[in-house]
């Protein structure tokens, strides 16, 4: 199995054990040093297993209340020992995947290799901003054209 295969497949069980509320299988394939920028505070992120697997039960009671949180496209490029992955998700409430039905979480995952098992050693998740100041009308023209606005 190629590096590539192994490292979708940890991607996948982890998206899975979110949506099971698992939280043993979501720390499981993550260093004891993980990193993890997350949408939600602290801005300078969290640091250590520790402070990863706390971030998780709030979300977890998120979930259990309906949310969705189902992945859409993965892409992985692997090294010898180091690798990262773009994950596309849906994350949102029925509600609001209805409003946005196109709106997707991005994660950027980093990895390394270590004793010959891949591990996340880094995660960052976003979401892109809405424009403020545009129309429903608008957002959905500049979204089907591709084309990104600027303040200035």
């Amino acid at each position: 199995m190629t590096d590539e295969k192994t490292i979708t497949e940890l991607i996948e069980r982890w998206v899975s054990a979110v949506r099971t509320a698992d939280l043993e299988a979501v720390v499981a394939d993550h260093t004891d040093d993980v990193v993890m920028f997350d949408v939600p505070p602290p801005e300078e992120g969290v640091r250590g297993l520790g402070a990863y697997r706390a971030t998780w039960p709030p979300f977890f009671e998120w979930i259990r209340s309906g949310a969705v949180f189902g992945l859409v496209r993965t892409e992985v490029t692997a090294g010898t020992d180091v690798a990262y992955a773009h994950l596309l998700l849906r994350c949102g409430t029925p509600a609001e995947l209805a409003r946005r039905p196109d709106h997707r979480l991005r994660i950027t995952l980093g990895l390394r290799k270590r004793g010959g098992r891949w591990l996340i050693a880094h995660e960052h998740h976003s979401f892109p901003l809405a424009q403020q100041d545009e129309t429903p009308a608008a957002r959905a023209d500049r979204e089907t054209q591709g084309v990104a606005s600027s303040d200035g």
